[in-house]
């Protein structure tokens, strides 16, 4: 047979592009959920690739409270990975608009999630979608139900009761009350302050009256949760200091504490290292009666590095993130990580669905600082760390905490600009007035 130069010329560009397709493509994923390396390498990863083999994916997490700054420098240095894990809100969005995230929005997947599941990684306007929803994660307590079950003790539902509980706990000696430290800052701010200060600013009332300039940090509402996280300071143990996230979820995991202030993250954790039985309740509410508010926090997502060279390997994975698939999969080998997409999980753990449970009875919210407030400078996610920490310990009140917080916002953010100067002229007025009543009155006096 003989074969023309157009016929060889044909089947050379057809072997290459089989060749090309049947190239494998290792695709790294960055993250900071460092605590999820064997889920995602046992169960997670083999499940994509077995349905494509040609596509290798490497899970390679770093530190939570490092997070950030690393991925950062490796965007910057042009060696982070193809496939980004995204935070909510700003912080992904700064990515994005500096051009580290592709653009998502034609990714036919997309349309498995609501419009509130896609906007934590959108632009304000909507326009682009720039991470694949995957998760929502809760706040709350994790208790060992062992303890209080030989303590006798019932889950707390107002502070109160919560306070009362921990002292019974502390009078028996026999665990610490609350696995919590101050060594990693986040540690504090996102299982403290943010586990129980929706309850104080009623959830999105307040989180929209403070990004509209309607509220400010030094109000009750966001100065009193301050004051109940220094009134946990005595039971945190001794050290509480020094103690690192990883020490406070072995403290609690090696049942040496009996209540783990927590995120619904650490249920798959703590399902491998606890040996005990244990039961969750939701932050307590300020008073009997009061309507209850949770964070339901839209925590995480996944894009795509605008830089990557395997960009079609990339929207592959992506589009299978995205898929009802993955949800069922994730869902259950990540307890305590709730997936966004539109189809209904069944999710097989007991303590994530009594977690899942708590949007049945309270409000839902996001953490106050993800969305539009810490876009500037000083950066209000970071500042809390800190003033939760400052409050644990003591070292400033929570009024002193509240001022400066709010100073630092209204250094940069224009809504807090307005109401500042507002309340300033306010001021101003108000002593006007009393200097005047003062005056008249001495006036009287000389009559």
């Amino acid at each position: 047979m003989k074969l023309t130069i157009k016929t060889i010329t044909l089947l050379t560009t057809a072997l290459t592009a089989t060749a090309i397709h049947a190239q494998e493509v290792t695709l790294t994923i960055e993250s900071w959920r460092n605590d999820d390396i064997r889920l995602w390498q046992d169960e997670i990863i083999p499940a994509f690739e077995a349905q494509h083999p040609n596509i290798n994916v490497e899970f390679t997490p770093s530190a939570p409270a490092e997070y950030n700054a690393v991925l950062n420098s490796k965007l910057e240095a042009g060696s982070a990975g193809e496939l980004i894990t995204c935070r909510p809100f700003d912080a992904s969005l700064a990515l994005f608009e500096a051009g580290h995230l592709s653009d998502l929005s034609d990714l036919a997947a997309m349309s498995n999630f609501s419009d509130v599941a896609r906007s934590a990684w959108q632009t304000d306007d909507g326009s682009a979608t720039f991470c694949v929803p995957m998760a929502s994660v809760f706040h709350g307590f994790i208790y060992n139900a062992d303890a209080f079950a030989e303590l006798g003790l019932e889950e707390p539902e107002t502070e109160e009761e919560f306070f009362a509980v921990l002292e019974a706990i502390r009078e028996d000696g026999t665990y610490i009350p609350l696995a919590m430290g101050t060594n990693a800052q986040w540690e504090a701010a996102t299982m403290g302050y943010q586990n129980i200060g929706p309850n104080y600013w009623r959830g999105e009332e307040g989180r929209q009256a403070l990004i509209a300039g309607e509220a400010r940090l030094t109000d009750e509402e966001w100065t009193a949760p301050y004051a109940t996280l220094a009134r946990w300071a005595e039971y945190m143990g001794n050290g509480f200091e020094a103690q690192t996230y990883p020490d406070s979820q072995n403290i609690f995991t090696l049942g040496r504490a009996a209540i783990y202030p927590a995120g619904s993250w650490e249920i798959a954790g703590f399902n491998a290292q606890a040996d005990f039985a244990m039961g969750a309740f939701r932050p307590p509410v300020r008073n009997a009666g009061d309507e209850c508010f949770i964070s339901d926090h839209t925590d995480i997502g996944i894009g795509m590095n605008a830089a990557t060279e395997n960009p079609e390997a990339a929207r592959t994975f992506l589009a299978w993130v995205a898929s009802p698939e993955f949800a069922e999969i994730f869902g259950n080998a990540l307890p305590g990580f709730f997936p966004l997409s539109s189809t209904p999980v069944e999710l097989e753990d007991p303590l994530a669905r009594e977690i899942v449970g708590w949007r049945n009875e309270c409000e839902s919210t996001i953490r106050s600082t993800y969305q539009i407030l810490s876009r500037g400078t000083p950066n209000l996610e970071n500042e809390t760390w800190g003033a939760s920490v400052a409050a644990i310990k003591g070292d400033e009140t929570p009024e002193d905490l509240g001022r400066e917080l709010q100073e630092g916002l209204a250094s940069w953010y224009e809504p807090q600009q307005y109401s500042s100067l507002l309340l300033q002229l306010l001021g101003e007025g108000a002593a006007q007035n009393r200097r005047h009543k003062t005056k008249k009155k001495k006036t009287k006096k000389k009559k």
